[in-house]
């Protein structure tokens, strides 16, 4: 086999190159540039980087419902309300009911209230209409019901509300007798607005369709004839960003109620001003371990390794800043995902180098060879994940989008820092003299383990598991709840409480919310501090009996200084904040994954055994740890569905790389080879691979659990069962149940 060259001198030159576009990459994600730059977001800098509301905080707004409204109705305009703040500004922003007649958003990084008003503008109806051009007066019984409006002295005859639009999306198409890109909004309605649709343009083909919201003509465009089946609007937009704005008020613009702003804040972050920068000094410190740990290991490679997910890191900011992504705690899930991922390609690689070696190999070739024969498993474990990412973000919504949209790019990001950056830096490092076996060691040859043997015993193992989560699931349903739910998930109470002093977030989550606890037996608590007057905090918590209140109430003033006087310490009901649309489209959007994962694995590996057993270790690993939600009491809340997406991810790409070495071994079978044996070498060859990646991705995630606040850890600890769970699924069960499905579809076949 040739391979191009490089002398030494220029090998040498390209990495100081590189390294040097490494350290400026670092520069400007630390320091940012003195312009902005396009692509990179707001300069670049990572503390420019839009953080939730968990980390950072935002914008309240909170809205006075009209009177007479029905509690659907207000259900109905809460769950457009936050479809709305989610468009116009992050998916992280979150609506919930307050008492019976008020509904507040949240908008984090938004501090700028009166801008994030007039942007968000007064929510109310939207209309279909036709101007009444004959002179008719419509009766008040007409105007009281609505069949008519009055705008500027002039009546419009209304069709349909914003209430029958399905969808509304802005595109830049060509238009069918030139190549010319017209930007244009395509829209879609219910069966009853599309009839109703359908009879305004039949009777008023040539008339302008006046779309009024909030007593305002939006767009006007001329009825070119009968429609059904939705419509275009074309012929008025410059940009493609003025399409999409139309797009954006006529998809969510239509609300079941009128409702005006009542009063507007802004709120700290929920987790303290500490919470980002401890979780990142506790990043930092363990990827600082796993780039020694790898240097250690791999020596050359290791650097290249250490040097690409350097890399990785500084991409991935970039990308968070470029799309304006907002960055939140199940954000972060997503990122420490890739990291994991990004660090197993990587081990993927080097440990096949080696392998290599070990079988007589010079040392150029081992590395050519050893890149070609890791990038299959690497890029099926990143196929599989991705799929999940975009389904996710196809049907998710919320947090959910969120995370989804920081692992897709995650994954493109670390892909190419893998296999490319990687390659590179390893390339160069061989040119530059390092040469010689000693720089990259050999992998030494195991004796074979009998994982399939034991099938039994890891069977057994699993199904108690899973068996005693599951009970205490069911006990804990018996005596109430099954889990411990947030109030994000079911909704609580809400106090507004001045002190006398001025504290901040981490005075409150250090001192007073541990008072609480003991008072409350729950963690479940959140306060957040109003920044236009300091010595306000909001208090969240579950529904409290009269007897807690007085309680709570109590410590907060004879051990906090709280203000004792009968206007403070007032208190309403408040909704969940993860609504039940939010549940259903990630329940939804996990099960399509997860189909959708099984049928690439199906067609990848040509083999339905495969996929059935990968989707059966994901479904045992999350199992495994719902079961410790339900043991351990640690809280349900937004995180809940984060940590479980990770997992599902985790449990995916370990499972790919096994599978991906069984495929390949039973390709090179001789006659006379027993599968048992060939399952069994699969899984040994791998083996350090599996106890590798646990321990880097599990390093992480230990030192941001020792070092973050109280909300992180909760956050954490499910996090770190998920990954030795996934450790033993991929190792001791997969491979056992791939080929006992094997087997008995070979014995059904004779």
């Amino acid at each position: 086999m040739k391979f191009k060259t490089m002398s030494k001198a220029k090998s040498i030159t390209c990495f100081i190159a590189c390294l040097v576009l490494v350290v400026v990459a670092g520069a400007i994600v630390m320091w940012g540039t003195p312009k902005k730059i396009p692509g990179i977001g707001d300069r670049g800098k990572a503390s420019y980087i839009t953080q939730g509301l968990d980390l950072k905080g935002g914008t309240s707004i909170t809205y006075q419902v009209e009177k007479g409204a029905s509690a659907k109705d207000i259900s109905d305009t809460r769950a457009k309300l936050e479809k709305r703040v989610q468009s116009k500004f992050s998916s992280e922003a979150t609506a919930y009911t307050e008492g019976t007649n008020r509904i507040t958003v949240e908008i984090p990084g938004a501090y700028d209230a009166d801008k994030a008003i007039e942007e968000l503008g007064k929510p109310g109806k939207m209309y279909y209409t036709i101007k009444v051009e004959d002179g008719y007066e419509p009766t008040e019984e007409e105007l009281k019901n609505e069949e008519y409006i009055k705008l500027d002295d002039s009546y419009y005859k209304v069709w349909l509300t914003g209430d029958e639009v399905a969808d509304a999306q802005g595109a830049a198409e060509p238009e069918k007798d030139s190549n010319q890109i017209v930007n244009k909004v395509k829209i879609s309605f219910t069966n009853a607005g599309d009839e109703k649709f359908y009879n305004m343009t039949s009777a008023n083909s040539g008339k302008q369709n006046y779309i009024i919201y909030n007593d305002e003509i939006i767009t006007a465009p001329r009825i070119s004839g009968p429609i059904r089946g939705g419509c275009e609007i074309t012929g008025s937009f410059e940009t493609i960003e003025e399409a999409n704005d139309l797009a954006t008020s006529i998809r969510i613009g239509g609300l079941k109620v009128k409702i005006n702003e009542l009063s507007h804040s802004v709120q700290s972050a929920q987790l303290g001003n500490d919470a980002l920068s401890k979780s990142l000094k506790a990043g930092l410190i363990g990827f600082i371990i796993i780039c020694i740990f790898l240097l250690f290991v791999y020596r050359i490679p290791g650097l290249a390794a250490a040097l690409s997910l350097v890399a990785y890191v500084e991409l991935m900011l970039l990308a968070l800043n470029g799309f304006d992504l907002t960055l939140t705690l199940p954000g972060i899930a997503g990122i420490i995902l890739d990291i994991g991922m990004a660090v197993d390609a990587n081990v993927i690689i080097y440990a096949r180098i080696r392998e290599e070696i070990a079988a007589g190999r010079q040392v150029q070739n081992a590395i050519y060879t050893g890149f070609q024969k890791a990038t299959s498993a690497i890029v099926d474990g990143n196929i599989t994940t991705l799929i999940a990412a975009l389904v996710l973000l196809w049907r998710g919504s919320g947090t959910v989008q969120g995370f989804a949209t920081t692992l897709a790019i995650g994954i493109l990001v670390q892909l190419f820092s893998s296999l490319v950056i990687s390659r590179a830096f390893v390339w160069l490092l061989y040119y530059m003299g390092f040469q010689n076996q000693k720089f990259y060691g050999k992998e030494k040859v195991k004796k074979t383990i009998e994982f399939v043997q034991k099938k039994a015993i890891w069977f057994a193992i699993s199904i108690v598991t899973i068996a005693i989560g599951l009970c205490s699931i069911a006990y804990n349903a018996s005596k109430g709840d099954p889990f411990d739910y947030s109030i994000e998930f079911k909704g609580g109470i809400s106090i507004s409480t001045e002190f006398e002093k001025t504290y901040d977030v981490n005075y409150f989550n250090d001192s007073i919310k541990p008072d609480l606890e003991k008072i409350l037996k729950t963690t479940d608590i959140l306060g957040q501090q109003d920044t236009n007057n300091k010595k306000i905090f909001t208090i969240k918590t579950r529904q409290l009996t009269k007897d807690e209140f007085a309680k709570v109430k109590d410590v907060l003033i004879k051990k906090h200084s709280a203000v004792d006087k009968k206007q403070n310490f007032g208190n309403t009901e408040i909704s969940d904040t993860i609504s039940s649309e939010m549940r259903r489209d990630a329940v939804i959007a996990t099960m399509i994954a997860t189909l959708c994962m099984l049928l690439y694995i199906w067609i990848r590996f040509k083999n339905i055994q495969f996929a059935l057993a990968a989707v059966v270790a994901l479904v045992h690993d999350v199992l495994v740890v719902v079961g410790f939600y339900g043991i351990s009491g640690v809280t349900v809340g937004t995180t809940f569905i984060a940590c479980l997406l990770t997992i599902v991810g985790y449990s995916i790409n370990a499972t790919i790389v096994i599978f991906d070495r069984i495929r390949e071994n039973r390709a090179l079978m001789k006659r006379g080879d027993q599968l048992i044996d060939v399952v069994n070498a699969s899984i040994t060859q791998t083996l350090t691979r599996s106890i590798y990646t646990t321990l880097t991705t599990f390093v992480m995630i230990f030192m941001i659990f020792v070092m973050g606040v109280s909300s992180i850890r909760e956050f954490t600890l499910p996090l770190m069962v998920g990954v030795i769970a996934g450790m033993y699924s991929s190792v001791c069960v997969t491979g056992s149940l791939w080929y006992v499905m094997k087997k008995q579809s070979e014995k059904k076949a004779e």
